[in-house]
């Protein structure tokens, strides 16, 4: 189905789309240099922000969350054991389940690093009118669903 469009929506979309991959670029780039001052891999840096978000997971619900498979999961979990800043435990209420947590006390420090960014944020949140911020929200919650979906297409193609 083709559709007209406007060449002003047609601008408005081409920028969309340039200031998407900006931001894309500008996430990747921090979280690369963030991982290199604390010494972790982007993946690695990205499993520990879930975890603190979400608490203690396992392995197969990481792997939901980031669309990663599952063997890549393990292995993700492995270089994060190997360093001290997650562990393996058994769920106390199904003791056939393991589950990966945080070792909080290895992160200490960790979160002084992410101030500045967090300050800048709040700052610039600050400058938009709840509706607005609801639309923010919104169209943010919406693309990561389409590139979370597109990840998982990306992990489970042969």
């Amino acid at each position: 189905m083709s559709r007209d469009i406007s060449d002003g929506r047609k601008k408005l979309l081409e920028a969309l789309s340039e200031a998407g991959r900006d931001n894309s670029n500008a996430a990747v780039m921090y979280h690369t240099a963030m991982g290199e001052r604390i010494g972790l891999g982007m993946t690695e840096e990205k499993a520990l922000d879930l975890l603190q978000r979400l608490g203690p997971l396992t392995a197969g619900e990481v792997s939901q969350h980031t669309g990663l498979a599952p063997a890549s999961v393990s292995g993700l979990i492995d270089r994060l054991e190997r360093k001290w800043l997650v562990r393996r435990v058994r769920d106390p209420k199904d003791r056939r389940r393991v589950i990966v947590e945080i070792n909080f006390e290895r992160l200490a420090g960790f979160a002084e690093l992410f101030e500045p960014l967090v300050r800048g944020l709040s700052e610039l949140y600050e400058r938009y009118t709840d509706e607005e911020l609801a639309v923010i929200l919104d169209f943010l919650t919406r693309a990561t669903a389409v590139q979370r979906s597109a990840t998982a297409e990306l992990t489970t193609e042969s």
